[in-house]
C-alpha cells in the first residue's frame, strides 16, 4: 500500500519539477500551486521532497534538481531576504542540511551553519527563547514564541554536533524548555503562541494566530508539538521531552474524527464544510514514528500509537492523496493554512506534501527525513 502511494507521489514531484523549473510552490485556494521565487517560510519543503524522492528511488534526476537550488538558498541567506522569522530551520534543514547529509557537499554544510547562526541571532535572553516573528523590539511580536519553532531547533542541535559549540545546544534546550512550560497545557493540549514582556521576561498570556480562538487547540500547532518534542528527545535524551510528545500525541489521537484526519482546530464546531487540515495529521504521523523509535518495547502506549499511525496513514492515502488524480500538483488534498484569515483554507499545502511523503518513506524504507 505504501509503495504504490510513494510511486504516485514521485510522479507528481517529477511533473512539478519539469513543468516549473527553478520555481517554488506557494499556497493558493484553487487546487494549483502558485509557482514563484524563494521568499516565504515554506520553500525548504519542496527541496526536502526532492531529497526524499532521491533517497527512496536513487534517481539522479531528483538529486540534481535539489542540488541546483542550493545556490538559490545561499543567495537568500546572503541577502537576508524574508528571514526576519524563526522558520530558518524549515528552510535550511530541508535544503542545506539534507544535501550535506546525503552528498557530503561542504558548501551545503557551511551554508547550514550560517543559517544556524541566523537562528541563534533570534534568541532573546530577556525571556529565554527564540523570537518567532519580526525584528528585535517589534511592539507586537518582540516577546512572542510559537509552537512551530520546535521544528526549527534541530538545525541548532545539528550545528552543535558539527562544531561542538555549546551555544547552539543551549539555546535549543532553553527554547524547548520555555515551550514546554508555557505552550503545553495540563491536559496535553497546546497554545499556538505565547507572549512575554520584552524587558523583564515576565509571562503575559497564551494565544493563537491561526487557530480558532486564543484558548483553543489549533491542530497543526499540536502536531508541531508532537514531532518537535520527540526530536528534542532524539538530540538530548531528556525524558521530559519524550513525555511531552506522548501527551500531545494522545490528545491529538483522542480528538480525531471517524476518518482519523484532523479538522483545522480541535475546538471549532464541526459543520458541513468545516475545513480539515490533512497536513496536521501527516506531521503527527511523522511525530509518532519518531516516538515509536524511542519508546521502550514494553511501553503501554506503544499499541495505541501504532494503531493510530496506521489509521491516519491509511486514511490519508485512501481518502486524501492525489494518487488517482492525474495532473494534480499536490500530494494530499484538504490541507489548511490560515482558516480564520481565509488564506488557503482548503488546498494543497507543500509542508503537508513533505510530511506525508516523509512518513511513507520512513515506514517503507526507514528514511527519516532531515531534522
Amino acid at each position: 500500500m505504501w509503495q504504490t502511494a510513494i510511486e504516485a507521489a514521485m510522479k507528481t514531484i517529477r511533473q512539478n519539477i519539469e513543468q516549473h523549473p527553478g520555481l517554488f510552490p506557494h499556497i493558493t485556494e484553487n487546487q494549483r500551486y502558485n509557482w514563484g521565487g524563494n521568499g516565504d517560510w515554506i520553500e525548504g519543503f519542496y527541496t526536502g521532497l526532492m531529497w526524499l524522492a532521491y533517497e527512496y528511488s536513487g534517481d539522479a534526476f531528483f538529486k540534481k534538481s535539489a542540488s541546483d537550488l542550493l545556490s538559490n538558498f545561499e543567495d537568500r541567506l546572503v541577502r537576508h531576504h524574508g528571514l526576519d522569522h524563526h522558520d530558518i530551520g524549515f528552510l535550511y534543514s530541508l535544503s542545506a542540511v539534507a544535501e550535506w547529509q546525503i552528498t557530503g557537499n561542504p558548501q551545503a554544510k557551511e551554508l547550514a551553519l550560517q543559517a544556524a547562526d541566523k537562528l541563534v541571532a533570534r534568541y532573546r535572553p530577556n525571556f529565554g527563547a527564540i523570537q518567532a516573528w519580526g525584528q528585535e523590539g517589534d511592539p507586537e511580536n518582540g516577546g512572542r514564541i510559537i509552537i512551530d519553532c520546535l521544528l526549527n531547533l534541530p538545525l541548532l542541535y545539528w550545528a552543535y554536533e558539527q562544531t561542538e559549540d555549546r551555544r547552539y545546544y543551549e539555546i535549543a534546550v532553553k527554547h524547548a524548555n520555555k515551550s514546554l512550560r508555557f505552550l503545553v497545557r495540563g491536559d496535553g493540549s497546546s497554545y499556538h503562541t505565547f507572549y512575554f514582556d520584552q524587558e523583564n521576561g515576565n509571562a503575559l498570556r497564551g494565544g493563537t494566530h491561526q487557530g480558532y480562538q486564543d484558548g483553543s487547540t489549533w491542530t497543526r500547532g499540536q502536531s508541531w508539538g508532537v514531532y518537535g518534542f520527540a526530536l528534542s528527545y532524539r538530540y538530548t535524551k531528556d525524558p521530559v521531552y519524550l513525555d511531552a510528545s506522548k501527551r500531545l500525541a494522545k490528545y491529538f489521537i483522542a480528538h480525531l474524527p471517524e476518518d482519523h484526519v484532523a479538522y483545522w482546530d480541535f475546538d471549532v464546531q464541526v459543520e458541513a464544510g468545516t475545513p480539515r487540515d490533512s497536513s496536521a495529521s501527516a506531521i503527527t504521523a511523522c511525530g509518532i514514528l519518531e516516538l515509536l523509535e524511542w519508546m521502550e518495547p514494553n511501553d503501554p502506549d506503544r499499541e495505541l500509537f501504532q494503531t493510530a499511525l496506521g489509521n491516519m496513514m491509511r486514511s490519508l492515502v485512501a481518502n486524501y492523496s492525489t494518487k488517482d488524480l492525474p495532473g494534480a500538483e499536490g500530494l494530499i488534498q484538504h490541507g489548511s493554512y490560515h482558516v480564520r484569515g481565509n488564506r488557503g483554507p482548503d488546498d494543497y499545502m507543500i509542508w503537508g506534501d513533505y510530511y506525508y511523503l516523509e512518513a511513507l518513506v520512513r515506514m517503507e524504507k526507514g528514511i527519516k527525513g532531515y531534522w
